[in-house]
């Protein structure tokens, strides 16, 4: 078995950029080699990793930066061999992996060589085109719509299902939650027996706390309200903000669930157009709010949107705070996703440039930490007693044995070197899953592959129906949700979300492969 890996000067069949590795055991090859001078360093997870994927992620790093371009010419298995002392099959594994990944093509007697990703040649999806919001007296009905599709996809038990946002069990630290599960009831057994403080286990609400200082907010433990995940949270702040009949602003499109949320509480929802680039229309808002004038919040997620994945610039995040600042309109801050942005430094959020309190926060654990939690938190801002009061009289406490056991796991080292690797992981199935979709959906497919997160939000050729394409594939054992279900309104017949949040293997591959086939019947292709 292979157990060092070493990087002297490449071939000059490759760019010199690519830098020397300081030939230590166990170098970490999934380093960006276009962006550092020096050798890369080793992580504990990247240790951990089989040495033909580190070795592959040296070169995909090349590639990804520049350093290698399409056509350029891979070392030899010879060459690899020799350069990094490997053994041949991790050098024959590597250049494989790399070629089911989209990242090289073997030419007959030539080798193999970087090929052209098939997803550049993709079109992002196209803006709004339109700035008016759509009138929420217009629609109504989004919960019938919702339910049809939750019983159709659960009826149909599908093998692959790709519909939902969480990522797969595997992709969680599990032994290490476990541990501390068990050392928290070691250490107190009283937690399953013992009656649960309101507003959560404080060690947990100081966790969270400090954690919150990693985004630029600066929130007391006693102003942190813990929920059952983040969708009470969503619900506990539109109750505290507005009432029945109410209006609340929401992005288009948006997540289904804040959509059924406010049908249940009995208020409207005025859709406003946001950019799959950008997010919200601040002017599309400010518009909205002039014209309508009954406007009682607004609901947003600026980082990695829920279902476009985008993330929205600073400055479009000071205008948008300034803006609800001066109309005093609550901005509620929906936060589920923002610690698996691509990178070490998180997207600032809105509720770091709060000065008043009109920023209600909402968070949660289910997608970065463990969905089976349902752990959520909030911060309810100038409302914050009146979240409170609410909590109590809907639900009352969560449960604290699993907040204690969050709370270890935060605290520790630990769980940033989980986040490193779950963002690791997300990125490449995002990158191969998005190769597969340019390979295989009809002409005229639309993709934005976002810069973190466990989605895709795939435009189809405006004549292809996303229900029929989602119904077609439930009875091929294959899950996806089309994109009516995000809006109140017909704008997003045609779209599709696709979760990333699954490795991916050769059965996934064959999975987007008949929803590929499905969408060019749908086309006429």
């Amino acid at each position: 078995m292979d157990t060092s890996l070493h990087l002297p000067d490449l071939k000059p069949a490759l760019p010199p950029a690519i830098p020397e590795s300081g030939a230590e055991s166990g170098a970490d090859v999934g380093a960006d080699v276009g962006a550092h001078a020096g050798a890369p360093t080793v992580s504990p997870e990247g240790a951990r990793q089989p040495l033909y994927r580190r070795l592959a992620e040296h070169y995909q790093g090349a590639i990804q930066s520049g350093t290698l371009v399409a056509g350029d010419r891979m070392p030899s298995v010879r060459d690899l061999m020799r350069q990094h002392q490997v053994s041949l099959s991790t050098a024959l594994q590597t250049l494989r992996h790399m070629e089911e990944g989209g990242w090289l093509e073997a030419r007959p007697r030539s080798g193999y060589f970087v090929r052209q990703p098939r997803r550049s040649a993709i079109r992002p999806v196209q803006e709004p085109k339109s700035l008016m919001a759509i009138d929420p007296e217009q629609y109504a009905g989004i919960h019938e719509k919702v339910s049809q599709y939750i019983a159709l996809r659960q009826s149909g038990a599908p093998r692959i299902d790709l519909s939902g946002m969480t990522c797969a069990p595997e992709l969680y630290a599990v032994e290490t939650l476990k541990q501390a599960a068990m050392r928290a009831l070691r250490d107190r057994p009283e937690l399953l027996t013992s009656a649960m403080p309101h507003n959560g286990n404080a060690t947990f609400r100081q966790a969270v706390a400090r954690r919150a200082l990693h985004h630029g907010m600066r929130i007391d433990h006693e102003e942190v309200v813990v929920t059952h995940g983040c969708i009470e949270a969503l619900n506990l702040a539109l109750r505290a903000v507005a009432g029945p009949g109410d209006t609340i602003a929401v992005e288009s499109p948006t997540y289904f669930g804040l959509l059924q949320a406010l049908e249940n509480l009995g208020m409207k929802a005025l859709e406003i157009p946001t950019s799959p680039h950008t997010g919200i229309s601040v002017e599309a808002l400010e518009l909205a709010v002039r014209t309508y004038g009954n406007i009682k919040g607004v609901v947003v997620v600026p980082n990695l949107q829920n279902p476009l994945g985008c993330i929205m610039p600073d400055e479009h995040k000071d205008k948008l705070v300034r803006l609800c600042e001066e109309l005093r309109l609550p901005l509620i801050e929906d936060d589920a996703y923002t610690e698996l942005a691509d990178g070490n430094v998180p997207p600032s959020s809105l509720k770091s440039r709060d000065r008043s309190g009109n920023v209600i926060y909402c968070a949660s654990l289910n997608k970065v930490l463990a969905p089976g939690m349902r752990l959520g938190w909030m911060n309810g801002g100038r409302w914050h007693e009146r979240v409170k009061m609410l909590k109590f009289t809907h639900t009352r406490a969560n449960e604290e044995w699993t907040q204690v056991t969050a709370a270890d796991f935060i605290a520790s080292p630990a769980y940033d070197r989980h986040l490193r690797r779950l963002r690791q992981l997300l990125k490449e199935q995002r990158e191969r899953m998005a190769e597969s979709i340019a390979a295989y959906f009809p002409e005229g497919t639309r993709l934005n592959v976002p810069n973190g997160g466990v989605g895709l939000w795939v435009e189809l050729p405006v004549q292809v129906c996303s229900q029929q394409m989602f119904e077609r594939a439930l009875a091929e054992g294959v899950g996806v949700s089309p994109g009516a279900i995000f809006s109140n309104s017909n704008r997003y017949g045609h779209f599709l979300r696709i979760c990333c949040g699954h490795p991916f293997t050769r059965e996934l591959d064959q999975a987007l492969r008949r929803l590929g086939s499905i969408g060019h019947s749908l086309a006429g292709q």
